[in-house]
């Protein structure tokens, strides 16, 4: 059945909403206890297969199992046992909402579902919206209390944004990411049982340790074939996704904001939002549902998409906190030849920040490193053709600082409890609003005073002993802090329309499409070591497109793990996302910063099809790894390939290459050989892998007619 244009529906006179991909259909129709019930999501269905399509029922069902079809958004009545996405206390201590439909709007792409109680004065929106082009389904939901000052507050203790549904498949299994410090986005693939499996982050940061993104299949997809599920959550604190299989074959899950045990309080006449829980389906395997979401977040949540992202030098692995204005100028000079286009000024320019114990929070240049300030600095840098960019850590602050003295009732703490200092530091709290302005003015006069080009915003540690001493509604904490957050970043770059923003936390422990929608890329680990690398990518790479990964070019050995690898497997890693180079090139030889320039240069011939190309992985980490990056149009083609360890007698066999057009022909841009499309996609390419371990290759193909 051909694809249809998106489109969103609401039939009243079925209680039916219908919402169109391109690729799916997703259909939901109002229950007759008023509650908006799962109809289908799946493969386009034409309208009158989708009126004829029953209400969900349970082959288990009894007087235990009463309330068998699957909610929107799952409350807390009737026979419901799963995990309720909505749940509430009002003021005479009655839990649950029971909703009355009362109505719906359809505008453009988007489709609200109001929901009102039967008794007390709370309403909900469901909201849906479709992105013209995408498979893609953005949910949320809107929860406002109706009622006048008399009427008392309700109590919030779950407020997801939506719930899914997946149909009855023969078998289940989970797709999602794991890791921790210097080991994000591990894929994890397992069979999903027969109970509530629970992804979350308690951290108040997305998390290094799991990421909000889920894929579910019936076990046999595989990297280009089969049905898959998939949803991301848009949410930069602290979050929760509850899946839960039942024992008669139904797999649902419900997520948003927020862990377990917090509350939030509304107030008459007030709205609680959820951040975005997009979706998609797809019949393409695990690869077409990357790239559906890699688009999505290309025309829908990335700034500047189109822009390139610059080779980047950074330099934190040069000279930790030691840093002066000489050094700094000598390997701008030598990352300018190198061929880098953004240089960084990390860790140790500001305050008495000589160490991680002192001045954070005191965002003013070090005297005895800077005597006339970052100007001469940035001056240089710019005068060698390089954009100036600055890290900065403005959630954080040390007890040793003068922002601290000044305020110490500015960091999140509660007075009857010690505080954990993480990294010798304490985070602000930036849901006080005097402490978002401060934010603000002080990033806002860095920017204009020294001519920065480039925010790396850092976050090394994560909350602990949470309060808001004072405050009548404490746990709001955890929202709006990142909310400040996004404000500060978004105000930023509408005050300053050249500047950009890399979102980082100790590496990848704040990458969500939230983030991304107000940042260029982030840092994807701080682990820079590229045989570790391979496995965080292509787990980076299951949501995120390649133009949002930063990766650089270190030292070898490699500072974290000790490992020595050449400098060419080194930068094809890094090639497979936004460039960078972070080692300490005042170290490095004539011949390797030759080498670099030209490596650099070879990245640059290919960035549009990395940064805004189709990705396709064809094979995972072990044994050889390799990754084909495709024009929109088929046109060019560029393919990365790696193999950390060489076994004797097993070289490594031809990569075929699903990407291209079977009844074309491809130019191989290194060997000028001329290949028939036909075989490159059934039979492969040869990898052309140097001998020895640590062996790399970059393959070029233009299509000729």
């Amino acid at each position: 059945m051909p694809a249809t244009p998106p489109s969103v529906s609401f039939d009243p006179t079925r209680d039916l909403g219908v919402l169109r991909t391109p690729g799916s259909t997703y259909a939901l129709r109002i229950g007759a206890d008023g509650s908006p019930r799962h109809l289908y999501w799946g493969a386009p269905l034409d309208p009158d297969e989708l009126a004829a399509l029953p209400a969900a029922d349970s082959p288990a069902a009894s007087s235990f199992e009463a309330d068998p079809a699957p909610d929107e958004l799952a409350p807390q009545t009737g026979a419901r046992f799963g995990p309720a996405g909505l749940q509430v206390r009002f003021a005479d201590g009655t839990r649950g909402a029971q909703w009355t439909f009362a109505g719906h709007t359809v505008s453009g792409g988007e489709l609200r579902l109001r929901l009102a109680d039967r008794h007390y004065p709370l309403t909900a929106d469901l909201c849906y919206r479709l992105r013209p082009g995408s498979d893609v389904i953005e949910r949320w939901t809107e929860l406002n209390h109706t009622g006048d000052e008399g009427s008392g507050p309700i109590t919030v203790d779950r407020l997801d944004s939506a719930c899914w549904t997946a149909p009855a498949l023969p078998d289940h299994r989970l797709s999602h990411l794991v890791g921790g410090w210097n080991s994000e986005f591990q894929l994890h693939r397992d069979r999903l049982p027969v109970a509530e499996t629970v992804l979350t982050s308690r951290r108040g940061l997305t998390s290094h340790h799991a990421n909000p993104w889920l894929a579910l299949d019936d076990g046999t997809a595989t990297e280009e074939h089969g049905q898959v599920w998939s949803t991301a959550l848009a949410w930069s604190g602290s979050w929760r996704i509850t899946v839960h299989r039942d024992p008669v074959g139904r797999t649902t899950w419900t997520g948003g904001f927020g862990h377990e045990g917090l509350s939030w309080t509304l107030q008459p006449g007030e709205t609680l939002h959820t951040p975005v829980f997009a979706g998609l389906h797809t019949t393409g395997g695990f690869g077409a549902a990357s790239r559906a979401w890699h688009q999505h977040l290309r025309t829908a949540v990335l700034p500047e998409p189109d822009r390139d992202r610059p080779v980047a030098y950074n330099s934190w692995e040069a000279t930790g906190f030691d840093v002066d204005l000489l050094g700094q100028v000598r390997l701008a000079r030598l990352a300018a030849r190198a061929g880098a286009e953004l240089f960084v000024l990390d860790d140790g320019w500001f305050g008495a920040r000589t160490s991680d114990r002192a001045g954070l929070g005191d965002w003013t240049p070090r005297p005895a490193a800077f005597p006339d300030g970052l100007r001469p600095l940035a001056d240089e840098v710019h005068r060698l053709g390089m954009a100036f960019g600055l890290w900065v850590e403005p959630e954080m602050v040390n007890r040793d600082s003068d922002l601290f003295r000044a305020h110490p009732d500015w960091v999140v703490h509660t007075p009857t409890r010690d505080a954990t200092e993480l990294r010798n530091q304490l985070m602000l709290n930036f849901a006080r609003p005097e402490v978002e302005a401060w934010a603000q003015h002080t990033l806002d006069h860095l920017v204009r005073e020294h001519r920065v080009d480039w925010l790396k915003w850092d976050a090394n540690r994560v909350v602990t002993e949470a309060g808001w001493p004072g405050h009548p509604d404490p746990d709001r904490l955890w929202i709006e802090h990142v909310r400040a957050v996004h404000r500060v970043m978004d105000r930023l770059r509408g005050d300053h329309p050249g500047l950009r923003i890399e979102a980082c936390a100790g590496g990848g422990g704040r990458v969500d499409l939230a983030v991304l929608a107000r940042t260029d890329q982030a840092w994807t680990s701080d682990n820079t070591d590229p045989v570790d690398r391979l496995a965080i990518q292509h787990g980076f790479s299951q949501l995120y497109p390649a133009q949002a990964m930063a990766a650089w070019v270190t030292d070898s050995p490699n500072v974290t793990t000790g490992r020595a690898t050449p400098l060419r497997f080194r930068a094809h890693v890094a090639m497979a996302g936004a460039l960078g180079l972070g080692g300490d090139l005042t170290h490095w030889s004539e011949q390797e910063l030759a080498e670099t320039a030209d490596l650099v240069a070879r990245y640059k011939e290919i960035r549009p099809l990395v940064q805004r190309g189709r990705q396709y992985r064809l094979t995972g980490p072990g044994g050889v790894t390799a990754v084909h990056h495709a024009a929109a149009d088929g046109g060019e083609h560029a393919v990365l390939i790696w193999r950390p360890v060489t076994r004797f007698g097993h070289p490594a066999a031809e990569l075929p290459l699903p990407a291209l057009d079977p009844t074309a022909r491809y130019l191989d841009l290194e060997t000028g050989t001329t290949h028939a499309g036909a075989l490159l996609v059934r039979r492969g390419i040869d990898p052309r892998l140097p001998a020895g371990d640590y062996a790399s290759s970059l393959i070029r193909l233009r299509r000729t007619d």
